[in-house]
C-alpha cells in the first residue's frame, strides 16, 4: 500500500511486515503509519516487524513511540523487531534513546528476513530439544 506521495509502502514476506518509510518519521507521518501497521499485525499472518530507514533523514519522539509500540505488539506474539539501512541522525535516535537494547539493526531488509529466519529456527530447535 501507497501513502501520501509514497511516504511508506509495506510488505509482508515470511512471517514478517516490512515497512518501507521514505520520508523523515514526525508526527504527521506516524499517525498513518501505526494504524496500517497495527491491522497488518492484528490480521494474523505477521510475528516480526522490519522498519527500513533508507530514506529517513530525521526522526522525532514520536517515531521513538511507533518503534516502542511495534515492539511491543510483535513482542506479545513471540516476535522480534528490526531496523534496516539506518543513518547517521537516526541512527544517534535510536542510540541516545537506548531503542538498540530492544531494536535489533541489519544493514539491510534481506539481512533482517534471514535473521528473523535464523532465530526461528533455533527457537524450534529449542522446542525439539525440549520435547525429546
Amino acid at each position: 500500500m501507497q501513502l501520501e506521495r509514497e511516504r511508506v509502502h509495506y510488505e509482508v514476506q515470511q512471517n514478517c511486515l516490512v515497512v518501507y518509510v521514505s520520508d523523515d518519521l514526525d508526527h504527521h507521518a506516524v499517525l498513518k503509519l501505526r494504524e496500517y501497521s497495527d491491522r497488518l499485525i492484528e490480521a494474523g499472518n505477521v510475528k516480526h516487524i522490519i522498519f527500513d530507514f533508507t530514506d529517513v533523514g530525521f526522526m522525532d519522539s514520536s517515531g521513538i513511540g511507533l518503534i516502542m509500540g511495534r515492539y511491543k505488539k510483535v513482542m506479545f506474539l513471540g516476535g522480534r523487531a528490526a531496523v534496516t539501512n539506518v543513518g547517521e541522525v537516526v541512527n544517534r535516535i535510536f542510540t541516545l534513546s537506548g531503542l538498540y537494547q530492544i531494536i535489533e539493526r541489519y544493514d539491510t531488509v534481506a539481512d533482517a528476513l534471514e535473521g528473523m529466519k535464523h532465530s526461528r529456527r533455533q527457537a524450534e530447535n529449542g522446542v525439539e530439544k525440549e520435547k525429546k
